[in-house]
């Protein structure tokens, strides 16, 4: 997938939104996948691109995060920790699957699918640039920006 372009996918947001990479058209997109709403890990990694936000939009770029959670679920989630960016619904899999994250895991002992913590980020003419998969959440997002303040 790297260097590649990204095909146009749309998804229901968060705000009322529709985002669709294709009106994201001469901006860079960072797009990170993670499990749930409101569990320890996620929380820490959307706190983290809120806080770097400012440096992200100064860059150039939009941040969204996708789960398979509801709309419901993330208004909640986005409002409680105060996200200023969207968050996306992909409850068919639909974007999960074009980016490959969807990965078998074990919970609680028991063998089931979800979605590997990834991020990835596409540039202003929609090609994929950097991917990061089963990602660590300390650091990760200072990571990402300091990728994207060189394109």
């Amino acid at each position: 997938m790297l260097d590649t372009k990204i095909p146009d996918f749309t998804l229901p947001a968060t705000g009322g939104q529709t985002f669709s990479l294709a009106g994201q058209a001469g901006k860079t997109v960072v797009i990170y996948f993670y499990p749930k709403d409101s569990t320890p890990g996620c929380t820490t990694e959307g706190q983290q691109f809120r806080d770097l936000h400012a440096g992200f939009l100064a860059a150039g770029a939009v941040v969204l995060g996708i789960s398979r959670d509801s709309l419901k679920s993330h208004e909640n989630f986005k409002a409680k920790q105060s996200f200023p960016f969207e968050l996306g619904s992909d409850a068919d899999e639909t974007v999960c699957k074009l980016f490959a994250v969807i990965k078998e895991k074990m919970m609680y002992g028991k063998l089931c699918c979800g979605i590997e913590r990834s991020t990835f980020v596409i540039d202003r003419d929609g090609v994929l640039r950097r991917e990061w998969r089963g990602v660590k959440v300390p650091g990760h997002a200072q990571e990402v920006l300091d990728f994207v303040k060189t394109l």
